[in-house]
């Protein structure tokens, strides 16, 4: 676990998404192995933006691909508790967000781990990136971090 990096409180995220954890996420160490906690940022972004109303992902124009990862751990998390997904967006390119995800436990102030996933948005059809369409960007400005 990474005790010395700085933090960012459940304060600094704009939105906030309840994740269920699974029996299978633990290992054989009794805690959710590292790889869910990439699992549960996919789905905290993605639920975000299909609720948002601009991610289609059977029928929808632009889709998202994950170019870059990373994932601070502080503090195990175990089966069964409920985690509160924390979302914001540091950076907001032409076809690209930079999302900020930090994971709670329930009613948590500080994260249990924190990172970013860096989604580049492309043509369904033609797998080349294209411009966020204006709609998208209005949900992402609204989750833009203050610091």
């Amino acid at each position: 676990m990474n005790a010395t990096a700085k933090k960012r409180t459940r304060q600094a995220y704009r939105h906030l998404c309840d994740i269920q954890t699974r029996w299978m996420d633990n290992d054989i160490y009794g805690h959710v192995n590292n790889v869910n906690y990439y699992s549960y940022f996919d789905t905290a972004v993605n639920k975000l933006l299909i609720e948002g109303g601009v991610l289609d992902i059977h029928d929808g124009q632009v889709i998202g691909f994950v170019v870059e990862t990373n994932c601070k751990y502080f503090a195990p998390l175990s089966f069964p508790e409920t985690v509160e997904a924390g979302i914001a967006v540091s950076k907001i390119g032409s076809s690209s967000v930079r999302y900020e995800i930090g994971l709670f436990r329930e009613g948590g102030f500080e994260p249990v781990a924190e990172g970013y996933f860096v989604h580049v948005y492309v043509d369904r059809a033609s797998r080349r990136p294209t411009s966020l369409p204006d709609k998208f960007k209005a949900l992402l400005e609204t989750l833009l971090l203050s610091d």
